[in-house]
């Protein structure tokens, strides 16, 4: 919806950085093209850009509000989408509580004189927000239950700086004094997961705020967080002839949910792939807009495209839709651009084809609905299915395993059954460590020498484990990439590449009522009858065409193992990484190595070289200030 940045000061010296906010407020001007404002007090100074989707004429941020015998007590800057709005506007009202605007903004502010920091827990949406008390001289900041807007911040002597995107941040470092250098750690966890885990960044000096958390502040003090949202997947047992109530509950949630994303004063599309996920979301979503548009992406490169099916789908359900078909060139030449919207690399090359799709879509609509989080929440990697195939290990003596796992040592690399000794032996808290996963430890080392043990992903995961002990496998997994994978990928990517193109993306799955009826599905409604998702391709089969029921879901699948061995992208890619001042990170002679063996075919290092390279060019962009991307936000209507 928009991008919001604040200044806390710890010496009642705001009014002196009021430029350095308004100066730093253009940089993600792609977030909010409709309108820009600051406001500030002695304390704190709040920048906002809006990109204007509900309450089009009012509705502006900073947004001032206060109860009748204080109507200036309250400042909200809130970056997201309030989705239940109505409903808590005829609640807030009925407390009376005055309220003068017909937008969502006004309910969280509300929400907060009358609930406290227990707000979060009646706001239905996607958001990041600060409000703050004049009164009380305090700032509360949150973030939605999943993490689908994101909250980076920085503290320092000077106060405590928060912002949507990172780079904003970086534009105040030196009037903040902000530690810019670069967390080797963060690097660390980087290279083993493709993504930089939250709450980290690879500047030291800036962090986030988590999914599910909330903060509170005051002028000098420190930020003291607390956890709002602990998603707890049970295994309640379901009789056999109520499974279709299950179905029914699944199929109505769903309905509701998409529902209430379909609210807004703009016109709202729909990204269409050809998985039962999006395809799902455009035919609900076709039921409140008979004039529906959808949107794809592919390439030329046979098996690499879900363009054909997607029409399919998308004739099926009678919408318009269109198409985008990317090049390898178009390809190469975004990464860069990419890259700064990013703020921190994402070595996802489908990031890539949603940047232009999303810039597709944006000729048309302001907002798309997407089908993210439908595999977490209702077990649909196909990885999912393991703890049904290893359940044999659970029963054997632990003299056996421990021989087993010595055995699967000495056999040799690709011999049939030595995977899944290695797997069926090891606790899952080592086997599994979410989806992405690229370098294990010993390849790390060849291209980061330094690299630490103690430093990989287990650091990241084994907390999060930790939470997890009561649930099933298949739970402890999706439990995992609630707090990996999909905040640190999947999220991302459905932010900043849509919100670089001004386009809002809404995902009706991560929904906390959906998320009710999700986590109470045992195992056996997930992973079965030889499938995923289980129950909930049972209760769209009367939502989704019966072609794309039980198809697997590809996503934006990118053919980079071939570009990066043929002509497409291999000179490319050896540039980048001869060019590159990263010598006290990588060893680039090993990168370079590897690169040559991707294309001789004497090892699929693919996704390896993308996640150098992604963070090559981010180097280039954010510290050797060597690349420079062409950022040109357009002006487009405001009530498309």
């Amino acid at each position: 919806m928009c991008g919001l940045l604040g200044l806390l000061t710890s010496d009642g010296s705001a009014a002196t950085h009021v430029d350095a906010v308004r100066e730093a407020l253009p940089c993600m001007r792609h977030r909010g093209p409709d309108g820009t404002d600051t406001w500030n007090d002695e304390d704190v100074v709040f920048g906002f850009n809006r990109l204007s989707i509900i309450d089009l004429e009012h509705s502006h941020q900073p947004l001032v509000w206060g109860p009748e015998d204080d109507p200036q007590r309250y400042t909200l800057t809130f970056n997201g989408e309030i989705y239940n709005y109505i409903e808590l506007r005829e609640e807030l009202a009925a407390a009376g509580l005055p309220l003068h605007t017909t937008g969502d903004s006004e309910t969280i502010v509300a929400g907060y004189h009358l609930w406290g920091e227990d707000v979060v827990e009646h706001l239905r949406g996607m958001f990041a927000f600060a409000v703050w008390d004049a009164r009380k001289r305090t700032m509360f900041l949150a973030r939605d239950q999943f993490g689908i807007k994101p909250l980076f911040f920085a503290t320092t002597p000077a106060g405590t700086a928060f912002a949507s995107e990172k780079k904003c941040l970086l534009a105040l470092a030196e009037d903040m004094g902000t530690d810019l250098s670069i967390d080797r750690r963060a690097v660390e966890h980087y290279v083993d997961l493709q993504y930089v885990p939250e709450p980290e960044s690879l500047h030291t000096g800036i962090r986030r705020l988590e999914s599910g958390c909330s903060a509170t502040l005051t002028p000098g003090g420190v930020l003291v967080q607390r956890r709002y949202f602990r998603p707890q997947f049970k295994t309640t047992p379901v009789a056999h002839d109520s499974e279709q109530q299950v179905f029914d509950r699944i199929a109505n949630v769903l309905e509701d949910s998409v529902a209430k994303h379909m609210r807004a004063d703009v016109t709202v599309g729909s990204f269409l792939s050809g998985g039962i996920d999006s395809t799902a979301i455009a035919a609900l979503a076709k039921r409140h807009n008979p004039d529906l548009l959808t949107f794809t992406t592919g390439f030329e490169r046979e098996g690499y495209s879900e363009v054909d099916v997607a029409a399919e789908s998308a004739e099926a359900i009678g919408v318009e839709h269109h198409v985008k078909i990317v090049s390898p060139e178009e390809y190469a030449d975004a990464v860069p651009k990419i890259m700064w919207y990013l703020d921190d690399p994402v070595a996802d090359p489908s990031l890539v084809p949603l940047y232009f799709v999303a810039a597709e879509a944006r000729k048309h609509v302001k907002v798309v609905l997407s089908g993210e989080g439908a595999d977490e929440l209702f077990g649909g990697y196909t990885i999912y299915k393991e703890p049904l195939s290893l359940k044999p290990f659970e029963k054997m003596p632990s003299p056996l395993l421990k021989g087993l796992r010595k055995l699967s040592t000495v056999l040799p690399e690709g011999m049939k059954g030595k995977s899944l000794l290695e797997r069926g032996t090891m606790p899952m808290e080592d086997r599994y460590y979410g989806n992405a996963r690229s370098f294990n430890f010993e390849q790390m080392q060849r291209v980061i020498p330094w690299a630490k043990r103690e430093w990989d992903h287990r650091e990241v995961t084994r907390p999060i484990y930790a939470q997890s002990q009561d649930m099933d496998p298949v739970a402890r997994m999706q439990h995992l990439d609630l707090f990996t994978w999909m905040r640190g990928d999947i999220l991302v990517k459905a932010d900043k590449i849509n919100m670089a193109n001004s386009l809002e993306l809404r995902v009706p799955f991560l929904d906390k009522e959906v998320f009710r009826v999700a986590e109470s599905l045992p195992y056996d409604l997930k992973v079965s009858h030889g499938t995923t998702k289980y129950a909930l391709r049972k209760a769209l089969e009367q939502i989704v065409p019966a072609h794309v029921l039980h198809r697997r879901k590809l996503g934006f699948p990118v053919p980079m193992r071939h570009w990066l061995a043929g002509d497409e992208l291999y000179g490319w890619a050896q540039d980048q990484i001869n060019a590159s001042q990263t010598e006290d990170i990588f060893d680039k002679k090993a990168v370079l190595e590897m690169l040559k063996e991707h294309r001789d075919g004497v090892s699929d290092h693919s996704r390896r070289i993308w996640t150098v390279l992604a963070f090559m060019i981010w180097h280039g962009i954010f510290v050797e200030d060597r690349i420079q991307p062409q950022i040109d936000t357009p002006d487009y209507p405001v009530d498309i």
